[in-house]
């Protein structure tokens, strides 16, 4: 199926984490250090600013936004009164804290990379950190190559993560405490997934964060379903929003890792799908 992209907004950097809340799409513009909201007719505003790099975005129950802070790997909460503390993860996360999804109580899940990707040190597993709404903090999974975008089913009983590295999604029970339990695969997929969305057939859409890039529907077990391709940009993130959800967010950019004085090439595109998005983000 051929689809036809729209374009919703240009001259980024990275965006990355992007979440549908209260009919505008939310993300961070990692490498500008700032995160931003978008109308679906491309009004942009830019709601704070992040010195450590925001990755990662979730809201509370009562709409407060919580943001991943990577470098200094802190979950930060925006107030009205500006940025504060909810946790420090430096003691649990070896390496720059990236992707998250909260639940409906306010608890976050955060991935981290595991190991210094840029300067290109050999990957190493590691771990998803749980931080709860009053900032307590612990380790509820671990062995995960590069844990990346998360998904929450719309019962909150199971949470979906892309490895990275491990090229697939890999699936957890939530406990009524908010751990995890009964890690599994939820699909080889043979490409590594970057960030995903989950839709109201229990399908996941993964974008592919390769130049070329793309959007790929897997089924669970791993059947591909669609796959729209994406030419001279990888795809770092996508998420279903707008009417019903059923427009799908293409986040994109050249590389992950733009250099200063870089020009800004990142974007955010749509497309129509005929499958609401459901669960958490």
């Amino acid at each position: 199926m051929n689809r036809e992209a729209r374009l919703i907004l240009d001259g980024l950097v990275f965006p990355e984490g992007p979440r549908w809340f209260e009919g505008r799409l939310w993300f961070s513009d990692m490498h500008a250090h700032e995160v931003v909201a978008v109308t679906p007719d491309g009004e942009r505003e830019t709601i704070v600013e992040v010195p450590h790099q925001p990755s990662g975005l979730g809201f509370l129950p009562d709409g407060r936004l919580l943001i991943v802070s990577m470098l200094d790997r802190k979950l930060l909460r925006l107030d009205p009164d500006g940025l504060w503390d909810v946790a420090d993860l430096s003691t649990l996360a070896p390496f720059h804290c990236n992707d998250m999804v909260t639940d409906a109580e306010g608890n976050s899940y955060i991935g981290n990379f595991g190991f210094d990707l840029t300067a290109g040190d050999s990957p190493k597993a590691t771990n998803l950190v749980l931080v709860r709404p009053d900032g307590d903090a612990s380790v509820v999974a671990d062995g995960l190559q590069f844990p990346n975008g998360t998904v929450i089913t719309p019962d909150g009983k199971t949470l979906i993560v892309g490895e990275s590295w491990g090229q697939r999604l890999t699936a957890f029970d939530i406990e009524s405490d908010a751990t995890l339990s009964n890690q599994r695969v939820w699909a080889d997929l043979g490409f590594p997934p970057d960030g995903i969305c989950l839709d109201a057939e229990g399908a996941i859409w993964v974008a592919v964060p390769t130049n070329p890039g793309a959007l790929v529907r897997v089924a669970a077990g791993g059947e591909v379903l669609e796959r729209i391709p994406v030419s001279e940009m990888g795809v770092y993130a996508c998420m279903l929003g707008g009417a019903e959800r059923k427009t799908l967010f293409s986040l994109e950019a050249p590389t992950s890792n733009p250099q200063p004085g870089d020009p800004r090439l990142g974007r955010i595109r749509a497309f129509d799908v005929e499958v609401g998005g459901a669960g958490m983000p």
